[in-house]
Order: C-alpha cells, then sequence, then structure tokens
C-alpha cells in the first residue's frame, strides 16, 4: 500500500487520538481510541470501518486553515481505496478499474451485449419469451462461471484483509453483530441519530442511509427473485416466463424499482457532495459502478415491461451484457466495499469482545 497515504492518515489518527471530541460519532472513534500507536494493518480496518458521513469533519476545530490541516475523511477514504486496490485478486484488475472505472464498465457492457446478439444462434428452437433469443442452457453455460468468479476472487480478498488486520477466528456472534449494523446503516445515522452531513456542513440527513438501505434491499430482492426462480425451475420443474403475481416477479419488481431509484438518487448526491472529502481519484469509478447497477436494474424493468414487443431482443442482450459485466467487475467495484465493510464490522465487534 502507498506508504504516503498510510503516513498521512496515522499522523491524523494521532491528532484524533489526542483530542477525543468526536468519541459518539460512530464506530471509528471507539476503534480509533482503543489503540496507542496505528499499525498500517490498524489504519486499513479503521478506513474500512468509516462510513465517510463527514460529520466529524464539519465538528472538527482542527481543519484548514488550522495548521494540523485534518481532514479524516478524506484520509481514510484514501486508504480504504488504496486498501481495496492492493487487496483485490487479481491485483491489476482492481488498479485498471479505479483509474478508468466509466471507461471499463461502458466497453464492458456493450461488448458483452455484441457477443450475446452474436449468440443468437444458439437460441432454442421454439423457445419461449427470452428463450427464444438465448436458449437456456445458454444463458447458464455463460452466467455460472460469471457468477462464481466473482465469489472466488472476494474470497481471496476478504482473506487477504482478515490476515492484513491481525484479525482473529471468526465467532458467529461476532457476524451477527456486523450483519445487524450493516442491516440498520447503523454508523450512517450519526453521533446524535440525525444524520450525516453528506451534502451540505449546516444540514443534517439521513437521505444517505436510506439511498444505501434502498441500493441494498433492492439488490437482496432481485438476487432473491434469480434465486427462487432457479428452485422453481430445477427443483420444481417450472421454467420461466413467469406471470406478474409470481413470487420470482414480486420480487424481482419491487427489487428493481428500489435499486434504480436509490441509484439514481446516490449519484445525485455524489454529485452534490464535496469531492475533497471523500477519494478524489476514484469518484469517476464509483460513479461508473452506481450507474453500471443502476443500468442493470432499469434496463431488467425495461425488458419485463417491454417483453412482448419487437424491442424485446435488443432489451436483452443490452441487459444480460450489463448483468455479465456487473458480475465480472464486482471484486473491482465500489461494490466490494460492502464485503470490506462486513468486514471491518466483524472485526470491530470482536474488539468489543
Amino acid at each position: 500500500m502507498q506508504p504516503d497515504l498510510l503516513q498521512e492518515a496515522r499522523r491524523q489518527a494521532e491528532i484524533c487520538n489526542a483530542c477525543r471530541y468526536c468519541e459518539g460519532y460512530c464506530s471509528v472513534f471507539p476503534a480509533l481510541h482503543a489503540e496507542r500507536a496505528f499499525a498500517d494493518g490498524d489504519l486499513t480496518q479503521l478506513a474500512n470501518l468509516c462510513h465517510n458521513c463527514r460529520g466529524c469533519y464539519y465538528a472538527c476545530q482542527y481543519t484548514a486553515p488550522h495548521e494540523f490541516d485534518l481532514n479524516l475523511p478524506q484520509a481514510l477514504a484514501n486508504v480504504r481505496q488504496d486498501s481495496w486496490e492492493e487487496l483485490a485478486f487479481p491485483r491489476a484488475a482492481g488498479k485498471a478499474f479505479q483509474k478508468n472505472g466509466a471507461l471499463i464498465a461502458l466497453v464492458t457492457v456493450l461488448g458483452f451485449s455484441l457477443l450475446f446478439w452474436a449468440a443468437r444462434a444458439l437460441a432454442s428452437v421454439g423457445g419461449e419469451g427470452f428463450y427464444a433469443v438465448l436458449s437456456h442452457n445458454a444463458m447458464v453455460a455463460i452466467f455460472l462461471p460469471a457468477f462464481l468468479f466473482p465469489l472466488v476472487s472476494i474470497g481471496v480478498s476478504l482473506r487477504r484483509y482478515w490476515r492484513h488486520v491481525g484479525a482473529g477466528p471468526l465467532r458467529p456472534g461476532q457476524v451477527l453483530a456486523a450483519l445487524r449494523s450493516a442491516a440498520q446503516m447503523k454508523n450512517l445515522k450519526g453521533g446524535h441519530g440525525d444524520g450525516c452531513n453528506f451534502e451540505d456542513e449546516d444540514r443534517f440527513t439521513h437521505a444517505r442511509r436510506a439511498v444505501h438501505q434502498a441500493v441494498m434491499y433492492g439488490f437482496l430482492l432481485c438476487f432473491a427473485a434469480t434465486s427462487v426462480a432457479t428452485v422453481m425451475h430445477y427443483v420444481f420443474g417450472m421454467p420461466a416466463p413467469y406471470g406478474l403475481f409470481s413470487v420470482p416477479k414480486l420480487l424481482g419488481i419491487a427489487g428493481g424499482l428500489l435499486l434504480t431509484a436509490g441509484c439514481v438518487e446516490m449519484i445525485r448526491l455524489k454529485l452534490r457532495a464535496d469531492r475533497q472529502l471523500g477519494a478524489v481519484r476514484a469518484f469517476g469509478g464509483e460513479l461508473a459502478f452506481i450507474g453500471l447497477l443502476g443500468f442493470v436494474a432499469f434496463s431488467g424493468l425495461a425488458l419485463y415491461a417491454l417483453g412482448q414487443t419487437p424491442a424485446m431482443p435488443v432489451l436483452l442482450v443490452l441487459h444480460l451484457g450489463a448483468v455479465l459485466a456487473f458480475f465480472l467487475l464486482t471484486p473491482f467495484t465500489k461494490m466490494a466495499h460492502g464485503f470490506y465493510r462486513l468486514a471491518a464490522l466483524t472485526l470491530d465487534a470482536q474488539r468489543k469482545g
């Protein structure tokens, strides 16, 4: 990891440790104040525990023009971003996406869409709905490896993270505590329960917390829809297409609407926020990821709405191209932050005993 980023984060953490004004703001400060010196692994853990709500920055008396020039949200964001690049598997892919995220996402979606268009020759004879464009077996052959790759990649990355931060053996109670915190977005509530200062230093709001919950639960609903459809197909012999009031459709439509709305609002919030309080060089990559995730959800909704029209084949290949790009790029995009943050929350629960 980059020594200058770690050294700056260490300098600021030591000043914060002496001040302790922000002790009740989020999980970062109790964890920070439990240390007397900060190894590289300690700083990486603090960085991934930080949710970038920015309340500490606006409360701090040592920000510029003070000579200490503290900007802890940015210092931790830089370390956090650097840790994702260094711990990614393969590492080169992580670095490439952070530098050219928007271009890579666009080219990947269009490239895979063209491949799916060319693969229409594999369409099943007499198939219904989407399977008239691309056979079920072809879809499985393409998406199964694409689904397994990010699981392996993220698994290797998290193992590297766990070793880097010096964590001990996992216990079920620690994982449950981390899941509860993530489900409630506890660290986006702010120290007094008023929310973040993400948009304006004088305005507390729960908007960012609500948007994160919309994206998270929207994604989980979409994943649940796919999982239920898989069980219905292989266990109960009920292949797609499914009706409007079927479980996969109800879960998928609800998830798609939440995910689309959440991504649009998240982009709006990011564009309004002060970029100097985050990892500036990662801004483009973050927007690219949110845009890709939102497009996956929106194209899925459009595909359902226009599935009986001549536009269906074009919409299908665009949607499948976006889904495939999303899966393959997941370990190197902002999507990976959810896994790292869950690991950081688990380690924090371990620290608390």
